[in-house]
């Protein structure tokens, strides 16, 4: 079942998985965020906006509704 990246808790990693605004996904791939690429959460601002998170050996902030628009699978 995949989540919304908004919706992962710090430290779990994740495996990108598609992105439900084609708008946003362009930008989402210039910045290493494609479908199959590991990504852990490090960190979370106090109202959740915005989110570090590790991807393709980089830190990355990304909005809130940015992260909402990725689609993640949890890594077991």
């Amino acid at each position: 079942m995949y989540k919304k990246l908004s919706e992962i808790q710090i430290g779990k990693k994740v495996i990108i998985k598609s992105f439900e605004d084609d708008d946003i996904y362009l930008k989402l791939m210039e910045m290493g965020c494609v479908p199959g690429e590991i990504v852990t959460v490090d960190q979370v601002a106090p109202f959740k906006d915005p989110i570090s998170i590790t991807v393709a050996g980089y830190r990355l902030s990304l909005r809130l509704n940015e992260a909402e628009n990725i689609l993640v699978e949890e890594v077991i």
